[in-house]
């Protein structure tokens, strides 16, 4: 048994310590919010909290995870998520939406580092994040927005 703390509460779960860590949330704990896009930690879509930094859930395991802090999508709360997921809606950000929530959490570490980020600094962050909508000047747009709204 491997014991998760994931969106503030303990979950004890029956699996091998390699399971990537996104297969425990989807499959075992139904947070279907992080989704899974490449399997190789190259796309983004899978991106969590873990103890408040960005991290790709695919190419983690659970046996890593263990005793750490996770968050996803489903329980990011605060200011700074409370002005992202204003920002994303008012400039109506998603397209498809595949991989927003993956945006947004990336987006959320980098306002909680940085609450005045430059153009250079949001590409830095959000390298990585791939959407294959081509949101990105939206995406960019909405978070300079959500810096403003923190200020």
């Amino acid at each position: 048994m491997i014991t998760l703390k994931v969106n503030g509460e303990s979950h004890e779960l029956d699996v091998s310590p390699e399971m990537p860590l996104l297969w425990a949330l989807r499959d075992r704990l139904h947070l279907t919010g992080t989704k899974f896009g490449c399997g190789k930690a190259m796309c983004g879509a899978c991106t969590v909290h873990i103890d408040g930094q960005a991290a790709r859930s695919c190419s983690i395991m659970v046996g890593e995870a263990a005793g750490k802090t996770i968050t996803t999508i489903e329980a990011v709360s605060g200011r700074v998520a409370e002005a992202v997921t204003q920002a994303w809606q008012r400039l109506d950000v998603v397209q498809c939406g595949y991989c927003q929530s993956g945006q947004i959490m990336s987006a959320i570490v980098l306002l909680n580092g940085n609450k005045a980020p430059t153009d250079e600094d949001i590409d830095l962050s959000m390298e990585g994040n791939i959407c294959r909508c081509g949101t990105y000047v939206r995406i960019r747009h909405a978070i300079h927005e959500a810096a403003k709204s923190l200020a």
